[in-house]
């Protein structure tokens, strides 16, 4: 059983919150004025839980908004890492997920093998950095080289730059999956550069960031590297594929029938 509905607010009183832009105060107050009405607040309060709706909805909405520009690629947070599944110690997952090394302009490398957690962490982590206030980028080294290549064109590389490195954590995910040329070289190597001492920078390879040179021209690679691990946190996985274990145990798919 639920309630009678609250009464509609005046038209007149719709019609300025729609002009103040005022959303969420507009869609919550029938139910805040009726509570208020029928447990005598104070005026002050029931400006202050409007106000507050307002500013919880304005949050999630930014939140969503950050969420959907970041392009992230799964939606894994740490509510569904495990950490105990982990090769990474406890104890740098736990200091990682204060995102203090953000607020530094530090950067984050995630090495090992296929299927030991790189992406969700890297994920998770640039997640809650969002739920944090915060904007994140995220790329893999083959959508960035992309996109750089269409600034090419039109000349507008330094303007594409300068827009990626306007968050607070620009992600670069799967380096050393596909072979990486002169052009995904000088696009690492770019927004590594610009980032550098600004922006943190976190990236996930199945290659040491010192093996890079092995992947893209040598030059390039040695520059990218010297500005990404000058202040930078190493993180190495280690131990066979979580996917290929979960699939092994029946977790991979819905059983059928």
């Amino acid at each position: 059983m639920t309630g009678p509905e609250a009464p509609a607010i005046p038209d007149e009183l719709t019609t300025v919150l729609r002009r103040l832009r005022l959303p969420y105060v507009r869609s919550s107050a029938p139910e805040v004025l009726a509570t208020a009405r029928s447990q005598r607040w104070d005026p002050a309060e029931v400006l202050r839980v409007l106000l507050v709706e307002e500013a919880r909805g304005r949050d999630e909405a930014t939140r969503a908004l950050r969420r959907k520009r970041a392009g992230f690629p799964a939606g894994k947070t740490l509510d569904s890492w495990r950490e105990a599944d982990s090769s990474i110690p406890a104890a740098t997952q736990r200091a990682l997920a204060t995102l203090e090394w953000i607020g530094r302009a530090e950067n984050v490398a995630i090495t090992g093998p296929s299927g030991t957690g790189k992406t969700h962490f890297a994920e998770a982590l640039a997640h809650r950095a969002i739920d944090s206030g915060l904007r994140v980028s995220w790329f893999t080294l083959e959508s960035l080289t992309a996109m750089l290549a269409r600034a090419t064109v039109d000349g507008s590389v330094a303007k594409v730059v300068t827009r990626i490195c306007r968050v607070e954590l620009i992600a670069i995910d799967d380096i050393g999956i596909l072979p990486a040329g002169q052009e995904s070289a000088e696009a690492f190597y770019r927004v590594v550069d610009a980032a550098y001492e600004k922006t943190s920078v976190i990236v996930t390879s199945n290659i040491h960031p010192s093996g890079f040179d092995q992947i893209m021209p040598k030059g390039l690679a040695s520059a990218a590297v010297d500005r990404l691990m000058h202040h930078a946190h190493v993180v190495t996985t280690e131990g066979s594929s979580h996917r290929l274990n979960d699939a092994l145990a029946g977790m991979g798919v819905v059983p059928l029938g």
